[in-house]
């Protein structure tokens, strides 16, 4: 069932390519923060198909239209995100402020176990968060039902601890290898271009410049905005899964 979400997920990404460079061009301006509620809120959309649609479902990529509607989502979508990182963080804080009165030896041994909890509150705050987005998307945008949790962790024990965290790491594997491989292949074969100038005798500076250009300019308007609705559709049909 996984690897049926990871090839919809897949497939879904890649049906729009003229879709995949607008939300591209939104992530060149998110230095401006306010159209990262857009992003955030597009993605949110990607995840409201998906909670209500089937794998391999063939839905269509959403448009995009009705930009405040979209942006209040991606608002609703940061609040819930952050809201869920709020225990991690004061649960490291704590450990943090009792490690810096104690002495150096007990002070060491509380960071590493403050660390290793909070990791463990922050995997788990990431995967309530994500499920919680998906409940409010599957309850109309209900604001309240991100934070249901003990609807949202019934819903994580239908799926499957094992199963979500699971499809979790696959997630990170595919991003990282996918985004990996691109890089790699553009820089190969720039490489191999700058070289042959070089055997010719010319400078290859400006090869390198315009590899270094190109795998921006895909990174930016093709891979980020393709894995980043990749892993939303995903997430959103692992919700499907209960």
């Amino acid at each position: 069932m996984i690897l049926d979400i990871y090839k919809d997920a897949l497939e879904y990404s890649a049906q729009d390519w003229i879709k995949l460079v607008i939300l591209g061009v939104i992530c060149l301006f998110s230095f401006l923060l306010l159209p990262i509620f857009l992003i955030t809120g597009y993605n949110y959309r990607v995840i409201n198909n998906a909670v209500h649609a089937i794998i391999n479902g063939r839905d269509p990529l959403p448009d995009f239209d009705d930009l405040i509607s979209m942006f209040v989502d991606g608002v609703k979508v940061v609040i819930v995100q952050i809201g869920y990182l709020i225990v991690p963080v004061v649960v490291f804080l704590i450990f943090a402020f009792i490690a810096v009165n104690v002495d150096v030896m007990a002070s060491s041994a509380l960071m590493v176990i403050g660390c290793i909890i909070t990791f463990a509150l922050v995997v788990a705050a990431c995967l309530m968060s994500q499920m919680g987005i998906c409940h409010m998307a599957y309850n109309e945008g209900a604001f309240s039902k991100a934070f249901a949790l003990a609807e949202i962790k019934e819903v994580i024990d239908e799926i499957g601890w094992f199963e979500c965290i699971i499809t979790y790491i696959g997630l990170i594997i595919i991003t990282v290898v996918l985004s990996g491989v691109v890089s790699t292949l553009i820089w190969l074969i720039f490489t191999v271009f700058g070289l042959s100038t070089a055997i010719l005798g010319a400078d290859p500076t400006g090869v390198f410049i315009i590899g270094i250009l190109l795998n921006s300019a895909i990174s930016m308007f093709i891979v980020g905005p393709y894995l980043s609705i990749f892993n939303s559709r995903s997430i959103g049909l692992l919700y499907t899964m209960q």
